[in-house]
């Protein structure tokens, strides 16, 4: 009876060891195709993504725990820095949020607001191991992550001992169902045509709310060549919206280009 009692014990310890948090999910008995990895090579995936995603459910903002996040489009090339977390076998037969079923053997991960099928590379900091992941997931809900690895690719970056390690994303492409997607001549000339190095970018405005942020990114996206972004900073006073102009080649040219005065209050910020 003492076995049966420690065994049972045990059992409700592994249930709740997840290695991060999550809504409620629904179990499947769905069998496993055999797991997928993807190519660090951009060439392989998408350079953008196809016009359907912009509407799909899983970009429509979302609350968790009281916050509001608001799923956004990104581009090639584009680059960030946090902590990763995984999650396994607590997870492993239920839904993700995109409708798949997560397979804790595939390449996948978990993000608050890339867009679902986002390919992305992800290298642990700490040794300099890298993989290539795709979106498929919401997550992780924890202060200070920016992005939950399946088991395996934390396995691959030697992060599952340690629970938690800061990495660096770069976005690669975007996964698309079928044939690869080719871009159009005037989606071509949309995009990058050179990769822009610089750390610096031009602060040109910073709202207490989403709403006004995202309304000032909108007019001035591709002003003279540049594109907007959004930063959200956690301050002691609550969440700031930054918005950042970017694609400058040196920190030189955005001096020369907030000289001229197109942005009043404007001044010079550096990429963490």
């Amino acid at each position: 009876m003492n076995k049966l009692l420690s065994l049972g014990l045990v059992v409700i310890v592994l249930l709740f060891s997840a290695c991060s948090t999550r809504g409620q999910r629904v179990y499947s008995s769905q069998s496993y195709a055999p797991a997928k990895s993807y190519s660090s090579d951009k060439s392989q995936h998408s350079s953008v993504l196809d016009k359907k995603t912009y509407s799909h459910p899983t970009m429509r903002p979302y609350v968790i725990r009281g916050i509001k996040y608001y799923p956004t489009v990104v581009s090639v090339g584009d680059r960030f820095q946090g902590r990763a977390s995984w999650y396994g076998p607590t997870f492993h037969g239920k839904h993700t949020s995109n409708g798949e079923i997560y397979n804790m053997y595939d390449m996948t991960a978990a993000h608050k607001t890339l867009p679902m099928n986002t390919i992305v590379k992800v290298t642990n900091q700490t040794n300099g191991k890298s993989i290539v992941v795709r979106i498929n997931d919401r997550g992780p809900f924890v202060d200070n992550r920016i992005i939950d690895l399946s088991k395996t690719g934390a396995s691959k970056i030697d992060m599952i001992a340690a629970g938690t390690a800061p990495v660096s994303l770069e976005i690669l492409g975007f996964e698309t169902k079928g044939k690869k997607k080719i871009p159009s001549q005037k989606e071509l000339k949309e995009l990058p045509q050179n990769e822009i190095v610089s750390e610096f970018a031009l602060q040109i405005a910073s709202f207490s709310k989403i709403e006004g942020a995202l309304k000032m990114q909108e007019m001035h996206d591709k002003t003279d060549g540049y594109r907007t972004i959004i930063k959200d900073v956690e301050t002691e006073k609550g969440r700031i919206f930054k918005v950042w102009l970017k694609g400058f080649k040196s920190e030189q040219e955005a001096r020369d280009y907030k000289e001229q005065g197109h942005f009043k209050n404007a001044f010079i910020v550096k990429e963490d």
